[in-house]
């Protein structure tokens, strides 16, 4: 969660305006049209979104949001802090098991000294048994795409290591 970038202070006009305080941790790319003031209000995240946003020196803005238009809705957001979630912040640690074909493959059977490169050619999509194919030796082999085989991926090196239980690879 990001750090508060600021506080809603008081009222300003008639018509829902209210005067925002500005931390330093507040974002200079802030984009009023894709970046949504996160408060929480009764222990939920709930976005404002800003019909109007103007920068009033450094630490000091006016805004109104489309949900409290009226003087006595804006009353409500008086005293809440906000933050602001920068999308160029948050890394994206979402990744398919299919995007993994074409990483090398380096095989390692537990207990043994014998180590498989290959590639990862295929990647067979099952609730059951989700299966990658790795080319290693002139042999295509089926690996179980399960959490406990997969010791480590290194996406910039685009390579997968595993470490499969003794037996499961039968490349003889």
């Amino acid at each position: 969660m990001a750090a508060s970038a600021g506080r809603i202070n008081k009222l300003f006009g008639t018509d829902g305006g209210l005067m925002l305080s500005l931390y330093s941790t507040f974002p200079d790319n802030f984009d009023p049209q894709t970046m949504p003031l996160m408060v929480t209000i009764d222990a939920l995240e709930v976005p404002l979104w800003c019909d109007r946003f103007e920068r009033r020196g450094i630490a000091g803005a006016t805004a109104s949001f489309a949900d409290f238009d009226t003087e006595r809705r804006a009353q409500e957001l008086i005293g809440l802090e906000f933050r602001v979630d920068d999308p160029a912040d948050e890394q994206d640690d979402e990744f398919y098991l299919e995007d993994l074909i074409g990483f090398e493959a380096v095989v390692e059977e537990a207990g043994s000294e014998t180590k498989h490169a290959g590639i990862v050619t295929n990647f067979y999509d099952s609730e059951m048994n989700p299966l990658f194919e790795v080319e290693t030796g002139g042999h295509q082999v089926l690996i179980p795409a399960a959490e406990e085989f997969i010791a480590h991926i290194d996406f910039e090196e685009r390579r997968i290591h595993f470490v499969l239980p003794e037996g499961l690879l039968n490349l003889e």
